[in-house]
């Protein structure tokens, strides 16, 4: 069991949990006092709302992309600008509006849910995306609506051109007004800064510099876009600078641990239900690139280091793995993963390939895959995405009658039931796929961010205007195990066993098991269910996952737009309580079920490898869109060789058997419940989430209530 105290005393330094041996201590002493500032809430505390803002008569003689632009060139002209004495990089997202996900000085909102393509920019600069625009413009045919999204686009490159020369200026007069080696840290920041992002970096330290700066004038202006895949990008750069030695791992860490740090810049403290670190700012790395060739460099080690060390969790990193992985990566990955927050997951690399080939996706293209924000997968820098959630398990009892203020249907057999089930499902994944007919036809305005995707400069059209190459809405169906579970009790006591008839079963449903306790008890004590390895409960699950991937491909529209299949809930388990009823395996009214395709909490009690089993029976080809598996282990089990070779080897059989996505957290309840009463004591205990990991003061208790409710594993 984790000891309080020394958790208590890490903690207080600003960074994680230990969970048996301490992090090494790589980076410098003011790294680490820089990320303590901001894991504090210092900077996040200090935004304000934007006191600026467009003449009103004249934005309304704007079209919606120039209103943006205009704002853009406003923000641009008029944000607080930050530059601290101890950075070794610049720009920060200064205006609160952005942190909540709306454009700055306007009333328009902003585009998350994606991972545009800074690969791209990077390595042509600002200037490239000139040239582009004016290529287009040459080659003719723009409709009023083309050309004006153009005129938008170049006005915000002017924008980021304005943004740049505000920081230039402020560096110079910073350098003039110091003296000594502050002197020359300031000149050297404006000499980094220079030539980026306009032109392609020289050398590792701009690409640093050049990715922070455009990611960061992105947000600024309340996009929440995805990094994507940093080792890709920076790795190169770092290669050719350490051949010429003009630049030390040790350095090109400090580097990464600043990129890192500037990244907690919207943390105030304050709770936010979800936690506070929600905002999609999602890195992907190692796999192979588009050429199959295998990515992994000194800049994977080195973020993985950065994270071990400071335990930020602001930048949840998946780690594309295969049976190509080297050991080493294998080993790093889970030496991370035990000190706990879920910040490091990992991707099937070869199955996710597959599964978007098989969809149609080009294989190039299928093997640069990101994803979202959270774990949907999706092309970075290509792919405009959407996705539609609901609740299976409600369809499964609306199906039943559970909601009528009348007797349910009493099926003769349960095939009868379950095709009534199956109906319903098709009946609700064909309304949200006719739904999503106008999907990408409107939305905000989006001409900066959609300066990054392909192809919306070539089609003259914006990023919710089907600009992008692949337009994508995907349809998630959550609460899947809890249905199959479902189905998988009432063939056993109402059509096997005949304890009790489906009607009385619905009876009893609707009155929360009131009255029959004893056989609630029972149920859930005989019943062995999904997340055992258990061939019977896992067939039921598999039938409920295959018929509603089945649906979803027969329910495909061609309108341009996918509708590929995935499996969530996102939190939504706490929302969906209050539209729920009893479940026939035993649990009540407002039990928080299963999260995405993970058992139910308490039920899987035959170990983590029995959980993986279930899990990957089902074939994760078919699910485009994919799911996730969260594991929390005991961090006892984990501490020392053998614990870490145990977790080595179930991520391995994770990739072996087939599974799509890994999401690991080592943290027990004791000290959960301990945060609980005292968050005052834990102001930096990271926790998995969903598809993102929060400090956990800052989730409400319902949502601290789910997580401490999931089933703890021992990895030995």
């Amino acid at each position: 069991m984790t000891n309080l105290t020394s958790v208590q005393e890490r903690l207080r330094e600003g960074f994680g949990v230990v969970t048996g041996e301490g992090a090494p201590r790589r980076l410098s002493e003011p790294t680490r006092a820089l990320a303590a500032r901001y894991l504090s809430g210092e900077f996040g505390q200090a935004m304000r709302a934007a006191d600026f803002r467009l003449d009103e008569a004249a934005a309304t003689s704007l079209t919606a992309n120039m209103l943006y632009a205009q704002t853009v060139m406003l923000i641009a002209q008029n944000a607080p600008l930050r530059i601290l004495p101890q950075e070794r990089l610049v720009g920060a997202a200064t205006l609160i509006e952005a942190a909540q996900h709306r454009l700055p000085a306007s009333d328009m909102g902003s585009t998350s849910h994606t991972t545009i393509g800074f690969e791209r920019v990077l390595a042509g600069g600002y200037r490239a995306l000139r040239a582009q625009i004016a290529a287009r413009r040459a080659r003719g045919g723009l409709d009023e609506a083309g050309a004006d999204l153009l005129d938008a686009m170049e006005l915000c490159l002017d924008a980021a051109a304005v943004w740049h020369r505000r920081h230039m200026d402020r560096l110079a007069e910073l350098a003039a007004d110091s003296g000594g080696a502050q002197r020359e840290h300031f000149a050297a920041l404006r000499d980094t800064l220079a030539g980026v992002p306009e032109n392609s970096p020289a050398d590792f330290r701009q690409a640093v510099q050049s990715l922070w700066f455009m990611w960061e004038f992105q947000r600024l202006c309340g996009n929440w876009s995805g990094l994507g895949r940093v080792d890709a990008m920076l790795g190169p750069y770092l290669a050719r600078d350490l051949a010429a030695g003009r630049i030390t791992l040790d350095e090109a860490r400090e580097f990464i641990a600043r990129f890192w740090i500037k990244g907690c810049e919207w943390i105030d403290g304050r709770g936010r239900g979800s936690g506070d670190a929600q905002f999609y700012q999602n890195v992907i790395l190692a796999g192979v690139d588009a050429h199959g060739n295998e990515v992994a460099n000194d800049v994977t080690w080195l973020v993985l280091d950065v994270v071990e060390s400071l335990h930020i969790s602001d930048f949840p990193i998946a780690v594309r793995v295969s049976n190509r992985t080297p050991e080493r990566l294998w080993r790093r990955i889970a030496e991370v993963q035990r000190f706990g927050g879920g910040i490091v997951s990992l991707y099937n690399e070869d199955l996710v390939v597959r599964a978007l080939t098989r969809a149609g996706y080009p294989q190039a293209d299928a093997r640069t895959f990101t994803n979202d924000g959270c774990w949907e997968v999706l092309i970075p820098g290509k792919t405009a995405f959407t996705y539609c959630p609901f609740d299976v398990l409600q369809t499964l009892q609306g199906a039943m009658g559970l909601a009528a203020d009348r007797p349910g249907e009493d099926f003769g057999d349960f095939e009868s039931l379950y095709a009534a089930f199956r109906a319903r499902l098709a009946g609700e994944v064909g309304q949200i796929i006719d739904g999503t007919a106008g999907a990408f036809r409107s939305g905000p305005p989006a001409p900066l961010l959609s300066l990054f995707v392909d192809d919306c400069i070539e089609r003259a059209r914006g990023y919710h205007d089907r600009g992008a190459r692949y337009s994508v809405a995907a349809v998630h169906a959550g609460g899947l195990p809890d249905a199959a579970n479902s189905l998988y009790a009432i063939d056993k006591i109402v059509y096997r066993e005949h304890e009790r008839t489906l009607g009385q079963m619905v009876d009893i449903l609707r009155r929360d098991w009131a009255g029959e306790e004893a056989l609630r008890q029972s149920i859930e004590k005989r019943l062995v269910l999904y997340g055992n390895d258990n061939p019977e409960a896992d067939a039921m699950v598999r039938r409920v996952f295959d018929d509603f991937v089945a649906i979803v491909a027969a329910g495909r529209r061609d309108d341009g737009v996918a509708h590929p299949a995935g499996i969530s809930t996102f939190g939504r388990e706490i929302g969906w309580r209050d539209g729920r009823f009893a479940t026939a395996f035993g649990r009540h009214k407002g039990d928080i079920l299963a999260t995405n395709m993970a058992p139910t909490p308490g039920t899987d009690t035959s170990g983590p490898t029995a959980v993986v089993k279930s899990y990957c029976s089902m074939d994760f080809e078919k699910l485009t869109n994919g799911t996730p598996l969260e594991l929390k282990f005991l961090p006892a089990t984990l501490s020392g060789q053998s614990g870490l070779a145990a977790l080595v080897a179930l991520l391995k059989t994770f990739v072996r058997l087939g599974g799509w996505y890994l999401q690991v957290d080592s943290v027990d309840s004791q000290l959960l419940r301990d945060a609980q009463r005292h968050p005052e004591r834990y102001p930096n205990l990271v926790v998995r989430i969903s598809g993102w990991s929060a400090r956990f003061a800052t989730l409400s208790k319902e949502w601290q209530d789910m997580i401490i409710n999931r089933t703890e594993q021992a990895a030995r």
